[in-house]
């Protein structure tokens, strides 16, 4: 037994040195051939695994800072009235303790804040422009606004009175021609007269979500609430923050039992994840799932076949030293243990610089924002990065195991032929 397994450990060693002799030859190209085509596999398996984890910390990036932006104005679960009054507008929520209780007991919230819309118009000596005001009060995460402030300061929104003040995108005041500190007019259709506001204009943001900046405006609560006609319990909504983003549709699910037939106004709700409010931008990402897998599998099969290639070239080149190791005693299974290895040698060294290149032009690219984009298409000026190192691991881990296994396929090749004749091979 002894005998055995030290004579099993001497195969192993033996394959290891032969393995290692022929991935350190230092040849002249003149007279080994094959050098070009080992740099060319591991050049090839480099380029592959840099370009699979750029493609990769991309996607992720996308999906990061659009997916936060969509959520950064409407939240993850919205619970909305579902019922229209005679002017065809929708009534309102009762947004009431005991409603906020039942959304609570749902395992999985996080954070429960109301709001309140109102179709207006916003009006100056020169121009106009239809928005919905949003009213917020101080239940409500301003953080994402926060990042988003470009000009002057975050109100104080409130429940209890009115602030008179007022958010609105780069773009409107733009449009409009206003800055931070004017006063503008804004116009709300009422039952039966046009009422008006005055609002001070106390910050400008940019999410560049063109379909957000160019049709919102931020105020308090109390205001939007007294336009509507509306009490201190009803508003438009809740919206529901979860602590588990991949779980919000199963939430979803489990709120819609909050509120069975209608409340005492009448009002029917529904209860719907920011994933069916903002579908077509997450049908957009979902989409970019696909071309990222598109390119792992073409990478790996590139990566494979370069490495195979080089793998083939060596075989050819040492075909007589194949020989004349079977002439020897080793065995097909021994002699392509050595060839295996080498692969893996060279695998594992274009796995290794690889990783330095991408994982070095994706820290560049998050820390100095080098490529930039149209803020207006892609909804951000610049290439987004987010490292997910569970897939990275997995990425480099694919791409040995694939390897590896195309390396066993193509090293039957050496137990072709007889040694009598290979170890005569020039």
């Amino acid at each position: 037994m002894i005998l055995k397994r030290n004579s099993s450990f001497l195969t192993v060693s033996f394959e290891l040195f032969i393995a290692k002799r022929i991935y350190a030859d230092k040849a002249e190209d003149g007279e080994r051939f094959s050098r070009p085509a080992i740099r060319i596999a591991m050049l090839g398996v480099t380029i592959g695994v840099a370009v699979m984890l750029v493609s990769l910390a991309v996607v992720l990036g996308f999906k990061h800072e659009v997916s936060e932006k969509v959520i950064g104005f409407g939240s993850h679960i919205q619970v909305i009235s579902l019922t229209q009054n005679q002017n065809y507008e929708m009534m309102p929520v009762l947004t009431n303790d005991t409603l906020i209780r039942k959304v609570k007991k749902v395992r999985g919230t996080e954070h429960i804040q109301r709001f309140a819309t109102k179709m207006g118009i916003l009006k100056t000596e020169e121009n106009f422009r239809g928005l919905t005001f949003k009213g917020v009060g101080e239940d409500y995460d301003l953080s994402f606004f926060r990042t988003s402030l470009r000009e002057g300061t975050m109100p104080k929104f409130s429940s209890k009175e009115a602030s008179n003040e007022i958010l609105l995108s780069k773009k409107v005041a733009g449009d409009l021609g206003v800055k931070v500190g004017d006063k503008i007019f804004a116009y709300f259709m009422g039952e039966e007269s046009m009422r008006a506001r005055r609002f001070k204009l106390a910050g400008i943001f940019e999410t560049n979500m063109n379909d957000y900046d160019k049709n919102y405006a931020i105020t308090d609560i109390y205001t939007v609430r007294k336009l509507n006609g509306w009490d201190a319990e009803m508003s438009s909504g809740l919206e529901v923050t979860v602590n588990d983003f991949d779980r919000v549709e199963e939430l979803t699910n489990k709120l819609q039992f909050i509120h069975q037939g209608t409340d005492r106004q009448g009002v029917t709700y529904g209860v719907f994840s920011i994933k069916d409010i903002a579908a077509h931008t997450f049908a957009w990402l979902s989409v970019l799932d696909m071309n990222v897998v598109m390119i792992l599998v073409l990478m790996i099969l590139v990566s494979a076949f370069t490495v195979v290639s080089g793998l083939l070239i060596i075989m050819l080149e040492r075909i007589s030293m194949i020989g004349t190791l079977k002439v020897l005693g080793a065995t097909n299974v021994s002699v392509r243990n050595i060839f295996i290895q080498f692969s893996i040698m060279l695998v594992g060294k274009g796995l290794f610089w690889g990783n330095i290149f991408g994982l070095l032009l994706c820290w560049l690219q998050q820390q100095f924002h080098i490529v930039s984009l149209d803020a207006s298409v892609y909804y951000i000026d610049s290439v987004p990065i987010q490292f997910n190192w569970w897939l990275i691991l997995a990425i480099n881990a694919a791409t040995l195991l694939i390897s590896t296994l195309v390396i066993w396929g193509s090293s039957h090749l050496i137990s072709i032929g007889k040694p009598s004749e290979t170890i005569r091979y020039e």
